[in-house]
Formats: structure tokens, sequence, C-alpha cells
């Protein structure tokens, strides 16, 4: 047996389960075992994608875990990052505008 972890995170809240798995054992073994979905209903360890470590794996019904891996289930994006980036980058620049102009008065 070896020891690994499952991961979820919200904005607000995260959770990690260490589950106990045999060797050999995979990615969505692991989640199904944690039974970190029964806590968090939106997870849907059929379709959500995972990683270990930050690194995205592309079927986790095959990643086989080692020893002390933390296999994280990823949460849809809400916005698509670069959108989100020139809409902070356009408001910034608004709000410079608009302080250079109240400040020629």
């Amino acid at each position: 047996m070896i020891t690994v972890e499952v991961a979820y995170a919200l904005a607000h809240e995260q959770k990690i389960v260490a589950v106990q798995v045999e060797e050999g054992c995979t990615a969505y073994e692991a989640v199904i075992k944690s039974r970190i979905a029964e806590q968090f209903t939106q997870i849907d360890p059929e379709n959500d994608p995972m990683g270990v470590f930050g690194k995205a794996m592309r079927d986790p019904k095959k990643e086989v875990l080692k020893a002390g891996d933390r296999v994280e289930i990823y949460r849809p994006l809400i916005a698509d990052p670069k959108a989100a980036r020139a809409k902070r980058a356009a408001k910034l620049k608004a709000e410079k505008e608009q302080g250079e102009q109240a400040g020629e008065g």
C-alpha cells in the first residue's frame, strides 16, 4: 500500500484527502477511493481534468500513481485567461488616463 493525496479547490475552500491505495493505482481510482466527490457534488470524476502536482494528465484512468503523489481535480475556467488579462489592462489604462486628466485641471 502507498499513500497519495487527492485535492480539490474552490475560490475560498480547499480539501486534501490522504488515501491509502494499492501500488499500481490510477489517479481516477484514487479519486473514487477518496470519496471527495461526495463532499463536492460538482466533481465529475468521469470527465473532470486531473493532474499530479500541477502537471495535467491525458487519461486519469491510465495514469499510475507513486507514493506521495497529489492528484488535483481541476475546475473549468470561468473566464478565458487571455481575455481577463486584456480586460484588466484596459481598466488600468482607463484609470491612468482619468488620473492624468484630473491632474491637468
